[in-house]
Formats: structure tokens, C-alpha cells, sequence
């Protein structure tokens, strides 16, 4: 598919989709919320695919926010459905996949940016990035998940702290406070996010979304993590990749998981 806003590209087992509006910092409009959504969809559907990086291009911005000039004038109704389908369209659906995603943040990840890097499995950084949420110097707050995963990912008082100052944190600070799991050179960003892809590739496709579905589910409202975890489990126990896994362990060799 033809993207304007974006770029998709696959290689041994791994999609990157890289924001590319370097002219606007990478900031997020609709139509490149509406792109990112369909090579996330198509990604997730793609057997061959088994781990997707999203960074962005250049050496600036990996996302520096949203595009302002499209929701200046909104009324309360059309900016409760400006957030409502962003996080239906984009965030949640990316938070949700059963496709590990890499959040490769390679520069400022501000507001929208910072919201879209959270929703990926974990985060990597440059040695340049800067992180934040300045919505409420706009007069406005997150809106595309930023309150709710920020505090899970940091805690509730650094939380806090970031979204009422509109602070900004570097790659260092970002590291200390957990909210991303290495920091490196700018060269060598893409190149450990791969390093980390490969990791991930050695193991059953079947078993790693059971275990991002079973951890998404302790943090979401009216579900039980550890009731999911069970089911889970025991879903483990009817797949190709489990006989295949075991049975490898038994005879003492590296397992080959058929993905079923």
C-alpha cells in the first residue's frame, strides 16, 4: 500500500513504520493517525511479521505532538470524538496487538508522540530524545491516553508532575524513571531495536501475544489479570508452538514454532 505520511518496510520477520512528515517534526494529523492504523492492521495481519518497530524519521522528532491547526476551533462534542476515535483508531489498537511493537523514539516525543510511544509493548531512545505532555499549556489535557498510561508507566506523582508542568524529561531522566528501557546513540537506535526484535523472533508468536494479552489485561478496568493469565495459560496447551516448544526442550534442540 501507498502511504504520504508514513513509510512500511519488511525484513526478516520485522516491520518498521516510520512517520515521515519531517517537515512538520512528525507531528500527528488525521491522516497519518488513519495510515499508521491501517500499516499497524496489516502488520498484525502479515504472518510473516513478528515484531513491528515504529520510530521517525529524521534526527529530530520521533513524534514532536499533534497537528494543532486541525482542532483549534473544535466545540466539546467534536473534540470528545477527536480523542474517542484516536484512541479507537490508533492508540488502543496499538496497546492491544498481538504483535510485539518497539517504540524506536529517536528524538521528541511530545503529547500525541509521547501517547503513541506508550501504547507500544516498550519503548527504546536515543541519547537525544526529549519526552513530554505540554497539553495543558494549550489549555487542554492528553487525550489520547497520556493520563492513564503515563502514571502506570512512571507512577502516579512523577505523572503528576510531568502533565501539570508541561516538563519536558531527557532520554537520562526517561531511563531513571522507567518510562523507556534503554537509552544509545542516535546511530545505534534502529540497529538495537532489531537486536531486541531478534530476541523476540526466537520465541513462539502464539505464546508472546497471550502474554501481552494476560499483562494489558491487569491494567485495564473490570478485568482480572491473573483469571486472564489462567486462561491464557491453558490456551497454551492446545498449540502447535507448545508440543513444538516442549518437545524441543525434551530433545535437547532449538524449537522451530510454526506460529498456530
Amino acid at each position: 500500500m501507498n502511504y504520504e505520511n508514513i513509510l512500511s518496510n519488511f525484513d526478516n520477520g520485522i516491520t518498521t513504520i516510520t512517520i515521515n512528515r519531517p517537515s512538520k517534526l512528525n507531528a500527528l494529523n488525521k491522516s497519518t493517525i488513519k495510515e499508521l492504523h491501517e500499516a499497524f492492521k496489516d502488520a498484525d495481519k502479515d504472518k510473516e511479521t513478528r515484531v513491528i518497530i515504529i520510530t521517525g524519521s529524521g534526527e529530530k522528532a520521533f513524534v514532536a505532538g499533534a497537528d494543532i491547526s486541525e482542532f483549534a476551533d473544535y466545540s466539546i462534542s467534536q473534540g470528545e470524538r477527536l480523542a474517542a476515535q484516536g484512541q479507537a483508531l490508533l492508540f488502543d489498537f496499538v496497546a492491544h496487538l498481538g504483535t510485539p511493537v518497539i517504540a524506536a523514539v529517536n528524538g521528541f516525543a511530545l503529547g500525541g508522540g509521547l501517547e503513541l510511544a506508550m501504547a507500544a509493548h516498550f519503548r527504546i531512545a536515543s541519547d537525544n530524545a526529549k519526552m513530554g505532555l505540554p497539553e495543558v499549556s494549550l489549555g487542554v489535557i492528553p487525550g489520547y491516553g497520556g493520563t492513564q498510561r503515563l502514571p502506570q508507566l512512571i507512577g502516579k506523582g512523577r505523572a503528576m508532575e510531568l502533565v501539570m508542568t508541561a516538563g519536558m524529561i531527557d532520554a537520562a531522566k526517561a531511563l531513571d524513571y522507567g518510562l523507556v528501557n534503554y537509552v544509545t546513540p542516535q546511530e545505534e537506535l534502529i540497529p538495537l531495536a532489531e537486536k531486541l526484535a531478534g530476541k523476540i523472533l526466537k520465541n513462539s508468536p502464539v505464546a508472546v501475544a497471550a502474554a501481552i494479552n494476560a499483562v494489558n489485561a491487569g491494567f485495564e478496568d473490570g478485568e482480572n489479570g491473573f483469571d486472564t493469565e489462567i486462561t491464557e495459560f491453558g490456551k497454551c496447551f492446545g498449540t502447535a508452538d507448545f508440543k513444538e516448544g516442549t518437545q524441543a526442550f525434551l530433545e535437547k534442540r532449538k524449537p522451530d514454532f510454526p506460529g498456530k
